[in-house]
């Protein structure tokens, strides 16, 4: 084999899979007085996909940056395999990257784009025409090399973007708002699409969002972060139905809070009171093996799914009477909003149409169920 098909041959091998994980170790950035992020661990593994969710501000952008060698963290290392890159320039980090509004050249055809970076890396001619057509045919755009970008379709121009990033054969794949510029319906089928490429793939990847159903159905955990901190890391459905804080619980999603104090926990079992002004707690029994003490007050979440209606007079632990305010039906769900006396915040309940049974109308009186297996203790709200 000549010195330049070797050169070739190596520059297109998979790196090891030890060389596809990614550590950021102890990471912090400021600019000027502002705090952007504040001593960030994350280990993310081989072929794991992340996705960083959280408002403007919130870190998740500059994480990215950092990683992508964009900007340089004031502290710590970010090391992809064993190798620390913290201060390599991008264009040594092996990076994929796709951007929101995908950075196609428009003067360029389909299969010039997607071979640019294969140019740059000095690959020869038939090893770019070899690649730049395995990789039209893996995003499904086989044929379409002599196209302009102009001749495309939002969907198809990204599936480019990302045919461009992938055809390098890059260690950590990065993704910033790469759906933000499609409309809703294109959007959550390429949520899909894009998925089943990232797992054929086995590429590890970081999603940056703030959408937070994207960050649900693409990634395998989910690391939500605010005012440049980390928050919560899990999956996505232990981050949906057991958010820490009440800042996660809320912004994954609509979410009621109740307040509520801890009665008893011995061992005869333990018991908590969903509070009322002006009215009797709602007594539940609880498993509060991690509650300091008896009186501690905290607050609950509970999803509005599993806020559980039925007919007016119903009885039994958890119930109580409250009013429709509201009612809507929105296709997959109806969803209510109530007032229950001494609760001095809108509650709301999601019933599926093909369970609901009863529809109700704003003014109706119904029973309010609170099951203690969908109640959520917030730890951030635990308080003497």
């Amino acid at each position: 084999m000549g010195t330049d098909a070797a050169m070739q041959a190596r520059s297109h091998a998979a790196p090891p899979e030890s060389d596809r994980t990614l550590t950021l170790d102890g990471i912090s950035k400021t600019f000027g007085d502002v705090v952007a992020l504040r001593q960030t661990s994350l280990s993310i593994a081989s072929g794991e996909l992340v996705a960083l969710l959280g408002p403007s501000g919130c870190g998740k952008t500059t994480t990215l940056r950092i990683v992508a060698g964009f900007e340089t963290s004031d502290t710590g290392r970010v090391l992809i395999g064993q190798q620390d890159v913290t201060r390599l320039p991008p264009d040594r980090r092996e990076l994929g990257m796709v951007f929101q509004n995908y950075g196609l050249f428009p003067h360029l055809k389909v299969g010039e784009n997607v071979a640019f970076g294969l140019k740059m890396r000095r690959v020869g001619r038939s090893e770019i025409a070899r690649r730049v057509t395995e990789m039209l045919n893996t995003v499904r755009l086989p044929g379409y090399e002599d196209r302009y970008v102009s001749q495309l379709s939002g969907g198809q121009q990204q599936r480019v973007a990302l045919a461009r990033s992938l055809v390098t054969n890059p260690r950590i794949f990065l993704l910033d708002e790469p759906l933000g510029a499609l409309d809703k319906n294109l959007r959550e089928g390429m949520q899909f699409e894009l998925r089943q490429l990232q797992r054929r793939l086995g590429i590890t990847t970081i999603l940056v969002t703030h959408d937070q159903e994207e960050a649900l159905t693409m990634s395998d955990r989910v690391v939500v972060m605010n005012t440049g901190r980390i928050l919560q890391i899990g999956t996505p459905e232990e981050i949906y139905e057991r958010p820490r804080t009440r800042f996660v619980a809320e912004f994954l999603g609509t979410a009621n809070i109740l307040d509520a104090a801890l009665e008893a926990n011995d061992a005869r079992g333990g018991r908590i009171a969903i509070l009322r002004e002006g009215a009797p707690a709602i007594g539940i029994a609880y498993d509060t093996d991690r509650l300091p003490r008896t009186g501690a007050r905290l607050q609950l979440a509970q999803r509005p799914e599993k806020l559980l209606l039925a007919p007016p007079g119903a009885s039994g632990e958890g119930i109580v009477d409250g009013t429709v305010r509201e009612h809507v039906f929105r296709g997959q769900y109806h969803a209510y909003q109530l007032a229950v006396p001494g609760i001095n915040r809108p509650l709301f309940a999601y019933t599926s149409p093909a369970v609901a049974g009863q529809v109700y109308a704003p003014g109706d009186e119904v029973s309010v169920r609170f099951d203690a297996h969908n109640l959520v203790v917030l730890a951030d709200e635990v308080a003497s």
